[in-house]
């Protein structure tokens, strides 16, 4: 029951310093007492009272991390489940998920909204009042989390109950059940509103800056949502939603304002030359491969959830015990790659260069260990043998690099994320040719001034483009002879595509559609054919790059809004799966009929959801 006031949050969490301990509800807004930090209003005085708070919210964050990834890759078409899958996986695999099902609690994002609106209510006060630069930082990452937060309920509920003030009664709880209900487009306007106003130095800036070592994590920032970046998220939905072009644009400035700011002012914040290639020697195909995982807490990852170490610590990831064999599993996995993941794969042409630079050869198809096509599967997922512990019997295991045996966090948002989604909004803002680049060989300005700017060259392009300033003093795209040697010191750049599959730019199989020939002649292709081409190329470029990260699902939504038929698009989709010739197969498993876009969400008790 909600107590007409909530006591101050107390007690210990191992991974953030703190505790939250959830208790069970049966309405998502019928709180317990220990699910609002505070409430002396009075509490938001100084840094240490702020920082508790903000740490506070973290904690809530943690139930929604793994609902997260999984919420976003089981539902996909990337992934199957073995038979050590639990019946929660398997609802959200079959699109059949229950009131009871314990990814499906919407109490968990209320929790994190509510106490983000408790904090943004009384600092909003306290800014008024004291000092403003006691709490900007924390004032600004909160109100991002709460956009993220809500960014996230809405996406898997397709519409629901909108509050932003905090709810500390009975009354008010029950008032806000039946409050403004908001779909994706409405979040998104709120919130893009609600951040727009925010000072810019603060689009870089952190709460608990120079705390170290919390549950091992060395780099704070990475443990919030930066500005720009929440911003540009927003916009890229409701463009993908509403289709307005001015929305594409803002979302793309907004991802380059991230890159331009992630590592300070005149730093860079490049792609990085990293690739899987074969080694061009005598055993051609099977090679040594050059690494690009697994992915940690470097300069690549932009946000995570933090959790402890081990079930004990109070907080606890059960990702790496899903998809990677363990002792602790008994090396029995419940998330494998799908048919549709391999294919999806093996059918890329991995451009293999010459020696000398002057030529690529295609690897073949059939190759063992998946290693035809796209490198990135195989450098990330293998498989083996170990033994029950208990039987002694020989159990097939497997590893995801991603998720390896000391992984302990969920990662959210790195640097991929922003070149991709960056690609995605150039092209729906009606440039795909840039969008092609980012795909193919990278940015920098000589590239854009030579291959970008001489298509778009009305007064508005030329605007809207030169605000991407990639300067050539930071920025140079990896060419032929630093692939074929090593890149020079200032080469930061790479086509994504060539992360896995070879060196894109000479690839053959990989071209932009310039023009196709009718009646023998070159006829211009359109600009609206470019954009489908190009969005195809990085839907699937999505899938190979974050594979088993929870994005694919997701991905595959806001690729669907897009389209004449989004729910048509999005069943097509999913129902790849189970591999080419078995869509009817995968069709019968899912319980759903996901042309009818209300069945894309979950629903809860009739209260949340269509």
């Amino acid at each position: 029951m909600i107590t007409k006031a909530y006591k101050f949050f107390c007690g210990c969490l191992v991974c953030c310093g703190i505790s939250a301990t959830l208790t069970s509800c049966e309405d998502f807004f019928n709180q317990e007492s220990s699910d609002v930090l505070y409430d002396d209003v009075e509490h938001l005085n100084n840094n240490v009272d702020t920082v508790y708070s903000v740490a506070g919210i973290l904690a809530k964050l943690q139930e929604l991390g793994d609902r997260t990834v999984l919420l976003g890759e089981v539902r996909g078409d990337l992934v199957s489940l073995t038979g050590e899958a639990n019946n929660d996986l398997r609802e959200l695999a079959t699109f059949s998920i229950s009131d009871d099902n314990k990814y499906n609690r919407p109490s968990d994002y209320y929790a994190v909204i509510n106490n983000c609106n408790y904090f943004i209510a009384h600092a909003d006060t306290s800014l008024r009042n004291r000092n403003e630069y006691v709490l900007m930082e924390e004032f600004a990452a909160v109100k991002a989390i709460r956009a993220w937060t809500y960014l996230q309920l809405v996406l898997n509920y397709g519409q629901v109950p909108f509050v932003t003030e905090p709810l500390l009664s009975r009354e008010a709880a029950e008032e806000a059940e039946n409050s403004q209900i908001a779909d994706l487009q409405q979040v998104c306007t709120y919130f893009i509103n609600d951040l727009a106003n925010l000072r810019a130095d603060l689009n870089n800036k952190f709460p608990l800056d120079g705390i170290t070592n919390i549950s091992g994590v060395s780099d704070t920032k990475q443990l919030f949502f930066p500005l720009s970046l929440v911003r540009a998220e927003l916009y890229l939905w409701r463009a993908s939603a509403t289709g307005n072009k001015e929305d594409y644009r803002q979302a793309a400035l907004q991802y380059f304002q991230f890159i331009s700011e992630r590592n300070g002012d005149n730093s860079t914040y490049p792609t990085s030359t990293d690739r899987l290639s074969w080694d061009p020697g005598e055993n051609l195909f099977r090679g040594r491969l050059s690494g690009l995982y697994p992915i940690t807490e470097n300069n690549e990852l932009i946000t995570m959830i933090a959790y402890g170490s081990t079930a004990a610590a109070g907080s606890y990831s059960e990702l790496r015990d899903l998809f990677t064999s363990r002792r602790e599993n008994n090396y029995r996995v419940s998330i494998t790659p799908s048919n549709g993941m391999f294919e999806l794969s093996e059918s890329q042409a991995n451009a293999i260069l010459s020696v000398d630079g002057t030529s690529v050869t295609y690897a073949p198809a059939g190759l063992d260990e998946h290693r035809s096509g796209d490198l990135r599967l195989p450098s990330v997922w293998s498989e083996g043998w170990n033994y029950d512990q208990y039987t002694e019997e020989r159990v097939r295991t497997q590893s995801i690099e991603k998720y390896r045996e000391n992984s302990q966090h969920v990662y959210l948002w790195r640097n991929m994320t922003v070149y991709l989604h960056l690609a995605e909004a150039l092209n729906g803002a009606g440039y795909p040719r840039m969008a092609f680049l980012i795909l193919q060989k990278g940015l920098s300005n000589r590239v854009i001034a030579s291959e970008v700017m001489p298509y778009y060259n009305t007064e508005s392009d030329s605007i809207f483009l030169s605000r991407f300033n990639f300067t050539d003093v930071r920025y140079a795209v990896l060419d032929v002879n630093g692939a074929i040697t090593r890149p020079t010191d200032l080469q930061n750049m790479i086509g994504i595509h060539t992360r896995g599959s070879g060196w894109t730019p000479m690839n053959e199989y990989y071209q932009f559609p310039d023009s196709v020939m009718q009646d023998s002649v070159n006829v211009a292709v359109p600009v609206a054919v470019q954009q489908e081409y190009v969005d195809s190329l990085l839907l699937n470029e999505n899938g190979l790059e974050f594979a088993f990260e929870g994005t694919r699902f997701y991905d595959i939504m806001r690729f669907a809004l897009r389209q004449p038929n989004p729910g048509q698009f999005l069943a097509n989709q999913i129902y790849k799966r189970g591999g080419a010739g078995n869509e009817a197969a995968t069709r019968s498993e899912i319980k759903v009929d996901l042309t009818n876009q209300q069945n894309w969400y979950m629903k809860w008790k009739g209260r949340i959801g269509f």
